[in-house]
């Protein structure tokens, strides 16, 4: 049995479009994410993705609420990760792990490279309208 690795996003909406993040290092590097990192022990969900975004964007957000759970197996590991809508609470942010970022539309989110757990969530986020 693969060990199972709790993590958080966020999905980060401003005008019709969601933040993504192009990964800068590790196994998916040059891949596309939405934000966010593991739930370290002791740690709530929602402080675990108020830290992550704090330690990768050098951002605080305002979190909407649980939007979905997407369950995913990699080879040597399942993933259960909680996806929160938010928005960033200031106007700027830094890319502190990321080696890019755009605000992407329902049409660009399909032009990009998912990293796997992110590729069925990116259709229901198209069909609920989340972005235009």
């Amino acid at each position: 049995m693969n060990e199972t690795l709790d993590v958080v996003c966020a999905l980060i909406l401003r005008d019709g479009t969601v933040l993504a993040a192009q990964r800068g290092h590790g196994a998916f590097a040059g891949k596309w994410e939405f934000p966010g990192g593991k739930i370290e022990p002791g740690e709530t969900p929602e402080a675990a993705l108020a830290r992550e975004i704090r330690e990768e964007l050098d951002a605080d957000i305002e979190i909407d609420g649980l939007y979905c759970v997407v369950e995913h197996d990699y080879a040597d590991f399942h993933l259960r990760m909680r996806c929160y809508r938010t928005r960033l609470a200031s106007p700027t942010f830094s890319l502190v792990e990321h080696r890019s970022a755009l605000w992407a539309d329902a049409d660009a989110l399909g032009d990009l490279d998912w990293v796997e757990a992110d590729v069925d969530l990116i259709e229901q986020i198209k069909q609920d309208g989340l972005v235009r």
